[in-house]
């Protein structure tokens, strides 16, 4: 499990969000799988998963194919894997069980033929088997799934820390509640603002993954950090089958200090002497690992949205900053602006679907951020400033007057406890 430790406070399991979620899917007959980056939490979640079941009373069992005996098993054929559960489900041909049975599969990536392994044991056991799968990266569910298993499955993403989330894994749930407050009464008068303000440029600092916010000193959570950027982006790496390891890395970093800025392939294939087809698939690679994420431009017409350059964020500021080394405090900070834009990224990813984030921007470098299409031809737009007192109005006019269904919202660093 490497740094995915279990993640209890006191004692007591840390829940988060898709938790619940899951939880609430458990009565569905369809599968559920797991995606996310390594070490956001997936194992710790189906562990947890298991324990509730098994206090239910459910017939549940976990296997994790990192395992060669339980991996061959399931190779050789899906039959073979019931060697090691305590109990062989009903065929669907021999009716409806009495009871339902839960098998917890982590890592299911790493079957040869993933695909048809899920997809035989829901056909043959379907409504009396209910599978719960993790994989490290949606890389495999892509390439290696090669069954679409419509209708069979259900895709849960698992990021990594909002940061009302870092607040109760940092031990501060009493902040995480004030928070709260503060999100849900624009009236709310909080005596915690400048505590949750020093944690909040903490966040933007070290990032959601679980492990670097269970570390309470600072030099901690910047070697469990370097571990994460030189152990399990390499195993991304190796799985994806990357030719050119040091290009890949340093291409990694290029991005990293381009942070919500435009990607031109040609120009980063000229910096790092490749062509522009490979540039293309190690962006690919880091989008399916979970790494990056890449917005296209929003205008009325579709053809050059999907053609114009894309601009990139980080699925993980922490992530980032170790990239570049960077772990100054913020206010100080040159970059600071890219930090907080990429968290308001984040934050709109909560809300709204990646294919629904958009941004704008014209020849004579007029831009809006972030542009969110509700609807074909209404929605919302959001411009990130790190203080509102340096912005001017008049500088978003040709877009208010293109899109007047698209209202512009001015988003500081005083905004993070309120959006």
């Amino acid at each position: 499990m490497g740094l995915e430790i279990l993640f209890y406070l006191c004692g007591m399991f840390i829940e988060r969000e898709l938790y619940r979620e899951l939880l609430s899917y458990i009565p569905d007959k369809r599968f559920a799988i797991i995606t996310g980056a390594r070490q956001v939490g997936k194992t710790t979640i189906l562990r947890e998963l298991y324990a509730e079941l098994s206090r239910g009373g459910h017939k549940v069992d976990f296997l994790s194919l990192e395992d060669p005996l339980i991996r061959a098993a399931a190779n050789e054929h899906p039959e073979q894997i019931f060697r090691s559960l305590r109990e062989k489900p009903r065929r669907i041909l021999d009716g409806l069980a009495p009871e339902k049975q839960f098998l917890l599969l982590d890592e299911v990536q790493y079957a040869d033929d993933p695909s048809h392994l899920l997809k035989y044991l829901y056909d043959t056991y379907e409504g009396n088997l209910k599978i719960i799968a993790t994989g490290s990266s949606a890389f495999y569910i892509d390439r290696q799934f090669r069954d679409s298993l419509a209708g069979r499955k259900r895709i849960f993403r698992l990021s990594g820390l909002d940061f009302r989330e870092y607040l109760q894994f940092s031990g501060k749930e009493e902040l995480a509640i004030e928070l709260d407050a503060l999100r849900q009464r624009s009236d709310y008068q909080s005596r915690y603002v400048e505590d949750l303000r020093l944690l909040f440029w903490e966040y933007l600092r070290f990032g959601g993954y679980p492990a670097v916010a269970l570390e309470s000193d600072e030099r901690e959570k910047q070697f469990v950090l370097d571990e994460l950027k030189n152990a399990y982006v390499r195993r991304d790496v190796l799985d994806s089958k990357v030719s050119d390891e040091t290009r890949f890395y340093r291409l990694f970093q290029l991005l990293a200090d381009q942070t919500g800025n435009l990607v031109n392939k040609n120009s980063l294939g000229a910096d790092l002497q490749m062509d522009a087809k490979t540039v293309d698939h190690y962006l690919y690679v880091l989008q399916k690992c979970f790494h990056i994420s890449l917005i296209k431009p929003f205008s009325r017409n579709l053809r050059k949205e999907l053609t114009k350059m894309p601009k990139v964020y980080f699925n993980d500021l922490g992530m980032r900053n170790a990239l570049l080394n960077r772990f100054e405090t913020i206010p100080g900070r040159a970059d600071k602006g890219q930090l907080l834009e990429n968290y308001y990224f984040l934050r709109l990813r909560q809300q709204y679907s990646e294919e629904q984030l958009l941004f704008w921007r014209t020849t004579d470098q007029q831009e809006v951020d972030f542009v969110v299409r509700e609807r074909p031809e209404a929605g919302m737009a959001f411009e990130v400033k790190w203080a509102e007192s340096r912005t001017a109005e008049n500088k978003y006019a040709g877009f208010s007057k293109s899109y007047p269904h698209f209202p512009l919202q001015i988003l500081t660093a005083e905004d993070f406890w309120s959006f």
